[in-house]
């Protein structure tokens, strides 16, 4: 596949230079993040002693061409009461920022990467398993 969607936590596994999660973003063409996980970032980097470095090496990040923003809009929105609903009903909630992050994937119709294991509750997700993009 040549485009997918990173959690969070994949973003600073990556900074982290994790080999395995570096190794998977080398190899897609596109790599699509969403403004709910730049959310979740800032506020990490606000409560780390590194604000300034880390949204710098996020910036340039986001300044690669291989990089596209995902915002939410109406149609997100949509998608995550849809996942929320079918969450509750099963009994298997997740957090709510991750819900979005999942109705995110699905509005674009990207594989979530992610080390979550939770989003594998979320109805019809495609997900990285390891660095194996399905």
């Amino acid at each position: 596949m040549n485009r997918i969607l990173i959690d969070t936590n994949i973003y600073s596994a990556a900074m982290r230079g994790q080999a395995e999660v570096v190794h998977l973003l080398r190899r897609v063409l596109q790599i699509g993040i969403s403004s709910v996980s730049i959310g979740e970032l800032l506020s990490g980097f606000r409560a780390g002693s590194r604000e300034q470095k880390n949204r710098q090496e996020l910036g340039i990040f986001l300044d690669s061409p291989r990089v596209v923003l995902y915002p939410v809009d109406e149609e997100t929105a949509e998608h995550y009461s849809s996942v929320l609903k079918r969450l509750k009903q099963k009994g298997t909630p997740i957090p709510t920022n991750d819900i979005w992050i999942a109705a995110t994937a699905l509005q674009h119709g990207l594989p979530l990467c992610t080390l979550d294991r939770h989003f594998a509750h979320v109805d019809g997700l495609l997900l990285c398993q390891g660095d194996v993009i399905p």
